[in-house]
């Protein structure tokens, strides 16, 4: 299946998108396909990587989050089934998977994350989350108390809502542009890697 928007040709990018890219690749070994379909239009490609990284790399703005590189990517891989997102559910659920250590979790936290192998301050924290993807017109002063009581503060709740809603942005990005998930995502955190000699 192809994408409904053909992708850039990496040479013709302005310099900075094509650095980072290039960046990615050499860190990953392949270009995720959401960074060459968004840079069809550079000015959004930019807005959406900087407010990507604010979320998902808070030390990249110089500020701290109350939550681990994993339980960003847990808010993303769960929300995203919610918003039935292939590309996102692969792709973070494959991140989520390295961060964890847990080659089954991003498979549970996508299909029912209060069945998941996670903790209850965990469980909380996407109850959350999916009560933001579904119903953010319903969040009320007992959500923030539910969370309080697992230790997230108020900066760690704007956190979760903010992640929740930037990656429901992007889902939906990716299903009418129909952006696939590149096939390395689908292994990536299953099998642990041999160790060399």
């Amino acid at each position: 299946m192809t994408p409904r928007y053909p992708h850039p040709d990496l040479d013709t990018l302005p310099e900075d998108i094509r650095a980072r890219i290039v960046e990615v690749q050499a860190k990953t070994g392949f270009i995720p396909n959401v960074f060459l379909a968004f840079a069809r239009r550079p000015a959004e490609w930019r807005a959406f990587f900087a407010y990507h990284d604010a979320l998902m790399a808070p030390e990249s703005v110089g500020r701290t989050s109350g939550l681990t590189k994993g339980e960003r990517e847990m808010i993303v891989t769960a929300t995203s089934a919610a918003n039935h997102c292939l590309y996102c559910v692969v792709a973070h659920g494959a991140i989520l998977r390295i961060y964890e250590k847990k080659p089954l979790v991003a498979d549970q936290v996508a299909v029912n994350h209060r069945k998941a192998d996670i903790s209850p301050r965990q469980r909380a924290m996407l109850d959350f989350a999916m009560k933001v993807c579904l119903h953010a017109d319903e969040i009320e002063d007992a959500d923030f108390e539910a969370l309080h009581v697992h230790g997230f503060d108020d900066e760690d709740i704007w956190d979760i809502a903010a992640i929740t809603a930037f990656f429901g942005l992007s889902n939906r990005m990716a299903n009418f542009s129909h952006m696939m998930p590149n096939p390395e995502f689908y292994l990536m955190g299953r099998v642990p890697k041999a160790k060399s000699a």
